[in-house]
């Protein structure tokens, strides 16, 4: 279940989180709780988590595909508790599934 790809998604996530919370942090002029910079980045995590778990992937621009509508339905998940008022971390976060799962299947593909 820990697999390669696992690996490299979760890191991938963690780091996508850390450059969300870099952003929300500009964004808010610095002025943004801790419990909501920790959801941020978490919700990363756990995409990373949903996609890594997802298989892996054939073509590219089916694991495009996959990783925006994956980034889409976690990073629903965080703006729907933000009172649907961050959209563009909703935004960030469909872009950043697509990363997270292009970056996966470049992985895999140099395994093979």
């Amino acid at each position: 279940m820990f697999t390669k790809r696992m690996k490299i998604c979760l890191i991938t996530g963690v780091m996508l989180g850390i450059v969300c919370i870099i952003g929300a942090s500009v964004r808010s002029g610095f002025q943004s709780e801790p419990y909501f910079l920790f959801s941020l980045w978490y919700n990363r995590v756990i995409m990373g988590l949903v996609i890594g778990l997802s298989g892996r992937g054939i073509k590219l621009l089916n694991v495009v595909v996959r990783g925006a509508i994956l980034g889409l339905i976690v990073s629903f998940a965080f703006y729907s508790s933000t009172g649907f008022t961050d959209v563009v971390s909703f935004l960030a976060g469909v872009l950043y599934g697509v990363i997270i799962e292009a970056v996966a299947f470049r992985m895999d593909q140099k395994s093979v």
